[in-house]
Order: structure tokens, then sequence, then C-alpha cells
């Protein structure tokens, strides 16, 4: 008797890096598999390219969420929130500052920035869904006051944005940072998530948790217990 191999098991979510902007900041497309919907994550600019991606991935996005405020994250959002009449989600209330700037920020960095109030401000603890998939929400401020990231347990895997980066950490030297409030989110906030914990981050390659645990210059655990 023959058996027929049993196929793979489809994740349940996919996620594909869109760089964008001339700061080559990771635009993330997550999505369910098994409904297609999908959100993106920190459009900041290039939006024909977002909308490519989009249209390869063959999803259909519902909102979009924000990590933080800043332009090369949040600068053609609400453009791209109203070309796809969905919500924005995120980030925390306290990076209304760099919300309320994107218009000024945006010549600096060759990003038409808009300025704008999300449909929802989010908070540690609360929970966005994409399709069947829910991801939590942790507050992880250092880089900006209202920083937030994103993480789905059964999948081992966040994004998060400009907090930690691989073999690097956020800079934490304009407005509203702070690098030991920084350390402070990826010690209480990241590690717990687990080491096996796979991420995005807002700049570069993909790494997880336990890479960077014994590697990174910054938050290895050999560093801080130095």
């Amino acid at each position: 008797m023959t058996q027929t191999p049993t196929p793979p098991a489809v994740p349940p979510l996919r996620a594909a890096i869109v760089p964008v902007t001339p700061i080559q900041q990771n635009c993330t497309l997550i999505w369910c598999t098994s409904t297609m919907k999908a959100a993106v994550i920190d459009p900041g600019g290039d939006l024909p390219r977002i909308r490519a991606a989009i249209a390869q991935a063959g999803v259909t996005v519902e909102k979009i969420l924000l990590t933080h405020g800043h332009i090369d994250h949040a600068g053609e959002a609400r453009a791209l929130a109203d070309d796809l009449a969905v919500p924005i989600e995120g980030p925390h209330e306290a990076d209304r500052f760099w919300l309320q700037r994107l218009d000024q920020d945006g010549p600096k960095y060759g990003i038409a920035g808009v300025n704008f109030e999300p449909d929802r401000w989010l908070v540690e603890g609360d929970v966005v869904t994409i399709g069947n998939l829910s991801l939590d929400v942790y507050e992880t401020p250092g880089h900006t006051e209202g920083h937030v990231i994103f993480h789905h347990a059964p999948s081992k895997f966040a994004q998060v944005g400009d907090v930690l980066f691989q073999g690097s950490v956020g800079r934490s030297d304009m407005p509203g940072g702070n690098h030991q409030i920084l350390i402070k989110s990826i010690v209480e906030k990241l590690w717990p998530l687990g080491s096996d914990t796979s991420f995005i981050p807002g700049h570069g390659a993909a790494s997880t948790f336990a890479h960077e645990r014994a590697n990174n210059m910054f938050v290895s655990d050999r560093a801080l217990a130095a």
C-alpha cells in the first residue's frame, strides 16, 4: 500500500519586508494565511513599492499598524490608509508629538509626511487582530516615549520597530529618547517573550532574541553583566 505524503503544515502567519524611504526602513507586510487578511506595519513612504508587495502576496489589507511616530515609519501612513480605506492602529499616545510634526520632518528625508492621529492608540495589554491572528501589544519606550511592539506568540514572532536591531539597539538621542529606558524595555519586555523568538527590526536584517543575547554588544547577557 502506497501512502500519500502529508503536505507540510502552512504557518498561520507570514511576513514580508518591504524596504522603504531613503533610510531603508523595514515596512512589514504581515498576513493571516487562513484568511489572507493583512496589515501593513510602518508604511513610512514609497507607497508604490508597498502596493506592489500587497499585490504580489495576493492579500487584502485590513489595517495599518505603527510601532512609533518617526517619519520613516509613519510618514505616509495616512495616505496609504486613505487609499485602502482602512484604519490606523498605534502607536501609544505618547508619540502624538511625532505624528503632529510629520509634515515638518518629511522634507528633511524626502518623504511626503502627512500629520494625523490614528484611529486607535495602543497601550500595553491591547491585542490587534489580523484575520484570525491575534498579536499582543507591549509598550517599549526608550527610542520614543510611545513606541510599541507586536508579538504573535504561536509563531514565536515579533515586529520590534526601532527598539532592537541585529547587532545594535535603537538610537536614543532624539526628543523622548532615553538609553537606559530603552535597555530596560529590551530586557523586561522582549527577553521574556523567549530566546527562540524571531524578530523583524525597523532597519536591517531579521534576527532572533537568542542571537542578540549571545552577540549584541549593547544587550548581550555578557554585556549587561559587565
